[in-house]
C-alpha cells in the first residue's frame, strides 16, 4: 500500500495484509529516532517555544474544550477560529498570530453557519483563511489523513477545530477497555497535531453530576483527559451571561478565566479580575475587591469604602468566613485566604507595675 501524494508516510496504516512488504522494504523502515540522552544532552538543547493559537490559553497539541450542551462552546470555538484567522483579539482581549483555520462544524448545516458567521462577524470582513467543513470521515477511517491534506496545502495554519470530537473519534478496537479506546481515539489527533505542530481543539461534553475537581466531569474516561495535551471546561449557569473557563496542560498553566457572553454579538469576552469575583454576589465581590488591596480591614472599614450598609457587610463577611472566602485575623479583621496578615501594632507586657494604663496621667492636685 502506497501513501497518496498529498499523504505523510508517518500516517500510513498498514493493513494485515501488507505487513510483510512494510517489514521487508528497506524504504519503508522510518529512520531512528533519538529517545534518550543524558541529562547533560537535554539541558544543551534549544528548543523552539512551543506556538500558541491564543497565547497562555491555547498551544499545539490537542486540547480539549468540554462543557454541557448549550453552553457555548460551539461560539467560542467559531469565534476563536475568526478571531485566528483574521489576527485579531481572542476573547476581545488576547492578541493572536494570524493564520489558516479548519473548523469541521460536524453538527451545523452552511445555513446555520452562515447565520453565526455573521453574528460572530459583525462589521469585519469574513476571512479567506477560515476553512469551514460540515462532512469528515471519522479519524481511523481516512479522517485524519484528509486533516493531514489539508494542513500540507496550509503550511501555516494555526489551528483545527473538531466540533464535536464523538463525531469524528470513529469505533472502538474489539477487546479494548473504555480507556484504551479513549486514549486511542484522542491519541490518533494527536499524532496528526503533533507532526504539523498545530493547536487542535476538540470539542466534547461533560458529565451531568458535577465535580470539586473539574476535569473528572470530562465524559468519558481518564483515558480523554489523559491523552490530551490540555483540558479546558467550560461552566456557566443556565440563562447566565457569566462564566468560567478553567485551564490545565502540560504546557499551559493551571489558571481560571472568568468570561461573559455576548449574546447579540455571539462573543465570549474576557472579564477584568479573578474568575472567583465573577462567581459570586456583587456584596462578596467588592468585599473581596477591597480587601486584595487593603488586607486586615474591619466590616466597619470596608462598609465606609465600597459605600454598603455596615450590618450587611458585617454579616456577610462572616457567612464567607464559613464559607472559606475570607480569613480572619485578631481584632475582628479579614483578608483573603493565602494573603498574608497585616503585622499589628506591638503591645507592652503587662507587669504588676503596668496593669490597667499603659500611660500615666498627670496629676492636676498635688496628692496628700
Amino acid at each position: 500500500m502506497t501513501p497518496e501524494p498529498n499523504e505523510r508516510p508517518n500516517l500510513h496504516v498498514a493493513g494485515p495484509n501488507d505487513a510483510a512488504e512494510v517489514l521487508s522494504a528497506e524504504q519503508a523502515r522510518p529512520a531512528r529516532i533519538r529517545t534518550s540522552w543524558s541529562a547533560a544532552d537535554i539541558m544543551a538543547m534549544e528548543f523552539a517555544p512551543p506556538k500558541w493559537a491564543v497565547p497562555g490559553v491555547l498551544s499545539e497539541g490537542v486540547n480539549l474544550l468540554c462543557g454541557p450542551p448549550k453552553v457555548g462552546k460551539s461560539w467560542m470555538s467559531l469565534g476563536l477560529g475568526v478571531d485566528v484567522a483574521l489576527g485579531g483579539k481572542a476573547f476581545g482581549t488576547i492578541p493572536v498570530e494570524r493564520g489558516p483555520v479548519l473548523y469541521l462544524a460536524l453538527e451545523d448545516t452552511a445555513r446555520r453557519l452562515q447565520s453565526r458567521l455573521s453574528k460572530v462577524l459583525g462589521q469585519r470582513k469574513a476571512p479567506a483563511g477560515l476553512t469551514l467543513a460540515t462532512e469528515c470521515p471519522p479519524l481511523p477511517q481516512g479522517g485524519d489523513r484528509a486533516i493531514a491534506a489539508w494542513l500540507d496545502r496550509n503550511p501555516s495554519a494555526r489551528m483545527v477545530i473538531i466540533d464535536v470530537f464523538a463525531k469524528l473519534r470513529g469505533n472502538s478496537a474489539p477487546g479494548s477497555s473504555a480507556y484504551d479506546a479513549d486514549y486511542a481515539a484522542v491519541g490518533r489527533a494527536k499524532k496528526v497535531a503533533d507532526d504539523y505542530g498545530v493547536a487542535f481543539v476538540l470539542v466534547h461534553h461533560v458529565r451531568k453530576a458535577g465535580s470539586d475537581d473539574f476535569l473528572t466531569e470530562v465524559s468519558g474516561t481518564n483515558g480523554l483527559a489523559g491523552a490530551a495535551d490540555a483540558t479546558l471546561v467550560l461552566k456557566r449557569a443556565r440563562n447566565q451571561g457569566d462564566g468560567v473557563l478553567h485551564v490545565t496542560g502540560r504546557d499551559v498553566d493551571e489558571n481560571e478565566y472568568a468570561l461573559n457572553f455576548d449574546t447579540a454579538a455571539g462573543a465570549w469576552q474576557m472579564l477584568d479580575g479573578p474568575a472567583q469575583d465573577h462567581q459570586v454576589g456583587e456584596t462578596r465581590a467588592a468585599i473581596l475587591r477591597f480587601l486584595r488591596t487593603t488586607p486586615g480591614s474591619t466590616p466597619k472599614a470596608i462598609a465606609t469604602e465600597v459605600g454598603l450598609a455596615y450590618d450587611n457587610v458585617k454579616r456577610t463577611c462572616q457567612r464567607m468566613l464559613a464559607d472559606g472566602q475570607l480569613a480572619a485575623d485578631t481584632g475582628g479583621r479579614y483578608r483573603v485566604p493565602g494573603v498574608p496578615p497585616v503585622p499589628g501594632v506591638p503591645q507592652p507586657t503587662l507587669t504588676s507595675e503596668n496593669k490597667g494604663d499603659t500611660t500615666e496621667t498627670p496629676t492636676l492636685w498635688p496628692q496628700p
